[in-house]
């Protein structure tokens, strides 16, 4: 968990402001009875699982940040990662990435055609029935087809993410740009815990291709409190 007297002022007013946003957010899909998922199936149908919501996925061409919403099978995940509905993925292209990140020297890199293709996997974002987030989670590279980038370099990209649309819903939008702003120090120990899960799986499994070993799927894992998070930042920011 966050320990929010060694952030900066200036990091803890950008996650003060990130809360205060999710909360604008709920309150205003509240007055309707929605909540986050809702407005991310509506309109779609039935729900499927392993189906992308919205489909095609919500894609800003400006700033280069992407999501969508989907669920698995509930048979044996609850048990080893907890209950959830579904979660968000979170990404970023290369056109939004800094030019000096590079991928990381993986034996088995291979250039995509595209000069977009390369993404990055920032976190996984689960969600309760009611449409809250309740856990965050980093993946191997096999779960997302993401190129993997050291976390060194995801986390220099993390401030990049920024939903900036009014499509699909910009409730939505705001609330998962926001949400990796009030957990960035989170995501940030997430991300160096999810390469070490992969270098430990990697001395233990020498003979396999640790970045497609379906053996490894969820390389670090955190429940979530967005009430105690912004709290926490309050009281570190009176305490500045």
């Amino acid at each position: 968990m966050t320990d929010f007297k060694k952030l900066p002022k200036s990091r803890l007013r950008k996650m003060a402001l990130a809360g205060d946003r999710i909360l604008e957010c709920y309150r205003l899909l509240g007055k309707n009875d929605a909540n986050v998922v809702g407005e991310v199936l509506k309109g779609h149908g039935e729900f499927f699982e392993w189906d992308h919501y919205p489909p095609g996925d919500v894609y800003d061409h400006e700033t280069h940040a992407q999501y969508y919403y989907h669920a698995h099978p509930t048979e044996g995940r609850a048990e080893k990662y907890g209950p959830e509905h579904g979660h968000f993925h979170t990404f970023l292209r290369p056109k939004g990435m800094p030019k000096s990140v590079k991928p990381a020297k993986v034996a088995d890199y291979e250039k995509p055609e595209g000069d977009n293709d390369e993404l990055t996997h920032f976190v996984g974002i689960a969600m309760d029935r009611a449409g809250f987030p309740i856990r965050l989670f980093t993946t191997n590279r096999w779960v997302t087809g993401e190129t993997w980038y050291k976390a060194k370099s995801v986390v220099s990209m993390l401030d990049r993410f920024d939903m900036d649309l009014a499509l699909q819903s910009l409730p939505v939008n705001i609330w998962v740009t926001a949400m990796l702003q009030l957990f960035r120090p989170d995501i940030e120990t997430l991300l160096k815990a999810r390469d070490k899960t992969v270098s430990d799986w990697k001395a233990g499994h020498p003979d396999e291709n640790v970045y497609e070993d379906r053996g490894l799927e969820i390389t670090s894992i955190q429940d979530i409190s967005v009430e105690k998070q912004i709290k926490g930042v309050q009281r570190a920011l009176k305490a500045a």
